[in-house]
C-alpha cells in the first residue's frame, strides 16, 4: 500500500512539472509595430571616426595624461553637437568629468545616460589597420574605442542633437554624464555623484555600458537576447605572499618559498567559492527559459524543486553563465627570485576576484586563507570594493528601458543579468536604485573579445543601431 501511495505521489510529481513545463512559453507578442526612427547612419559613422582619430588613453598616473588630447576631444565634441552645447552647456567636473543638462517637462524623475571617451593603450603591432586610424574596413569602422566607449558616447548625443533641432522635449530631465578616467578608476565619475547630490538630484533612472545583444550563451537558445545588467560584481585584488629562508640554489630547502605559493594558488583554485542562484541569475532564467527546450524548460520552470542544484552545475553551465552565480578568482601575476640560482626569501602571486553579492571582501578574504591553511603564505587585499546593489527588472524603469532595447533589436529576448565586470555607474549607485547597464550593440562572442584587444572594431550597421537606441529610449524618458 505505501508503495502504491509513493507510486502515485511520484507520478503527481512528475506531472505537475510537466504541466509546468509545458505552460512555460514565451508570451505571445502584443502591440503595434515600433515606429521607423530615421538615422543618419552615413554622417554618423563619419562623425564616430573623427572621435576615434583621437587618442584619449588613460592613465593611473594623471599627470601622464595627454591633456591636450583630452581637450582636443573636448572640443571635438562642441564642433560635431553645437545644439546640445548650446541648450545644455556642459559643467567640467573634477579631471575629466562632463556633465550635460537637458532640461525636460518635469524635474521630478531625472535620468542620466553615461559614457566614458577615455580608452586603454594599444600594441601598435598587434594590429591589422594603425589602432586610431578611424577607418571603414569590410564594412566595420576600426580603431580603439569603437566598442568601448565612444560608440556610446555617439549615440546619446546623435540622438540628442536630432530630437533637440526637430524642437523635442523630454518629458523628465535628463543628465548626459561623461568621464575621461573611466579605466583608471579615476575620480571623474565619484565627483559627478557628488555634484548631483548636493543640489538634490535623485535619478530616476541610469544607464551606462554593460550587457550587450548576443547569441550563443544560454544552452539551447537559438534567438538573440538582450542581456541588461542589473547590477555588477564587487571587485578585489589580493597578493598572496610565501616567506622563507632563502639562500643559494645549490642547497635548497624544502618546501620552498616558490612551492609554498604554488601549492597556495593550486589550493584555491581546487576549492572555489561557493556558486548562489543570484537574483539576475534567477531572472534570466525566468526570462529566457521560455526560450529553451522542453528539457530545460522543465528545470527552469520548476526553480522551486531544482533551484538548489543549478548551483553545483555552475561550472558546467559555461563561462559567463557559471560566473554570474559565484564570486571568481584569476590569479594572473607572479614574481620568485630575480635571478636562477637563487632562492627567494619571498615569492608573491597576484589574484584579482569579481564578487557576487553574498560575498563580501572580508568573507572573501577569509575564504583564502581557510583553503590555503599555512600561516607562511600572507594573505593581503590591496583594494577592494563591494558589489553594487540590483536595480529592479519589474518597475516602470525597467519597462521603458526594455522596451527601447526591443523595439530597436526586434525578435531579440530582453532580459536582466548580472555583469561581471566594472564600470563608472557603480558610483551612481549611491543616490539611484536603478542603475542598468546595456551596451547599445549587437556583439558576437568574437566581437566581444576585442574589447581592450587589438584589432578592436564595430559594424557599421551597429553604428545605426546604437543612435536607433539612443533616440528611442531619450523620446521615451
Amino acid at each position: 500500500m505505501i508503495g502504491w501511495l509513493i507510486l502515485a505521489a511520484v507520478l503527481a510529481l512528475c506531472a505537475v512539472l510537466c504541466i509546468r513545463a509545458a505552460r512555460f512559453k514565451p508570451e505571445a507578442g502584443a502591440g503595434a509595430a515600433p515606429t521607423p526612427v530615421a538615422v543618419d547612419t552615413e554622417g554618423a559613422v563619419q562623425r564616430l571616426a573623427q572621435l576615434v582619430r583621437i587618442p584619449t588613453v588613460s592613465n593611473y598616473d594623471a599627470e601622464k595624461f595627454d591633456e591636450t588630447q583630452f581637450e582636443g576631444f573636448r572640443e571635438k565634441l562642441r564642433e560635431l553637437y553645437p545644439r546640445v552645447h548650446e541648450m545644455c552647456p556642459p559643467v567640467r567636473i573634477a579631471h575629466t568629468g562632463m556633465l550635460f543638462h537637458w532640461k525636460g517637462k518635469s524635474s521630478a524623475a531625472p535620468v542620466v545616460l553615461m559614457a566614458h571617451y577615455d580608452v586603454v593603450p594599444v600594441d601598435e603591432a598587434g594590429w591589422k589597420h594603425p589602432p586610431f586610424c578611424g577607418e571603414v574596413f569590410d564594412g566595420e569602422l576600426w580603431g580603439r574605442g569603437t566598442l568601448d566607449t565612444k560608440i556610446t558616447l555617439l549615440g546619446i548625443l546623435e540622438a540628442a542633437e536630432r530630437l533637440m533641432s526637430e524642437g523635442f522635449v523630454p518629458r523628465n530631465d535628463v543628465y548626459f554624464s561623461f568621464s575621461g578616467d573611466e579605466e583608471v578608476s579615476g575620480p571623474s565619475a565619484p565627483a559627478i555623484v557628488e555634484y548631483l547630490k548636493e543640489r538634490g538630484v535623485r535619478p530616476a533612472m541610469v544607464v551606462d555600458e554593460g550587457g550587450a545583444v548576443v547569441d550563443g550563451v544560454f544552452p539551447g537558445v537559438k534567438q538573440p537576447i538582450a542581456v541588461v545588467g542589473i547590477g555588477e560584481k564587487g571587485f578585489m585584488n589580493v597578493e598572496l605572499t610565501a616567506r622563507a629562508a632563502g639562500g643559494h640554489a645549490s642547497t635548497p630547502a624544502v618546501p620552498s618559498t616558490l612551492g609554498m605559493l604554488c601549492r597556495a594558488v593550486a589550493d584555491c583554485e581546487k576549492h572555489q567559492f561557493k556558486a548562489h542562484l543570484t537574483a539576475p541569475v534567477r531572472a534570466l532564467f525566468q526570462n529566457v527559459g521560455p526560450y529553451a527546450p522542453f528539457g530545460l524548460r522543465l528545470v527552469f520552470a520548476n526553480l522551486w524543486l531544482f533551484g538548489p542544484l543549478l548551483p553545483l552545475l555552475a561550472g558546467r553551465l559555461g563561462g559567463e553563465l557559471g560566473a554570474m552565480m559565484r564570486t571568481t578568482m584569476a590569479f594572473t601575476t607572479a614574481q620568485g627570485s630575480k635571478q636562477i640560482n637563487v632562492l627567494p626569501t619571498e615569492a608573491s602571486a597576484g589574484v584579482n576576484l569579481r564578487l557576487v553579492n553574498l560575498d563580501t571582501p572580508e568573507s572573501a578574504a577569509q575564504h583564502l586563507k581557510d583553503v590555503i591553511r599555512n600561516d607562511k603564505v600572507e594573505v593581503k587585499v590591496t583594494y577592494a570594493q563591494n558589489a553594487s546593489p540590483y536595480a529592479s527588472a519589474e518597475d516602470a524603469n525597467w519597462e521603458t528601458l526594455a522596451k527601447a532595447v526591443g523595439d530597436t533589436w526586434q525578435g531579440s529576448i530582453v532580459s536582466p543579468y548580472l555583469m561581471m565586470a566594472c564600470s563608472d555607474s557603480r558610483h551612481f549607485s549611491a543616490i539611484c536604485r536603478d542603475v542598468y547597464k546595456f551596451s547599445a550593440m549587437a556583439l558576437s562572442k568574437e566581437q566581444r573579445g576585442l574589447i581592450h584587444n587589438n584589432d578592436e572594431r564595430i559594424p557599421v550597421r551597429e553604428i545605426a543601431k546604437t543612435v536607433e537606441f539612443f533616440t528611442r529610449l531619450e523620446q521615451s524618458i
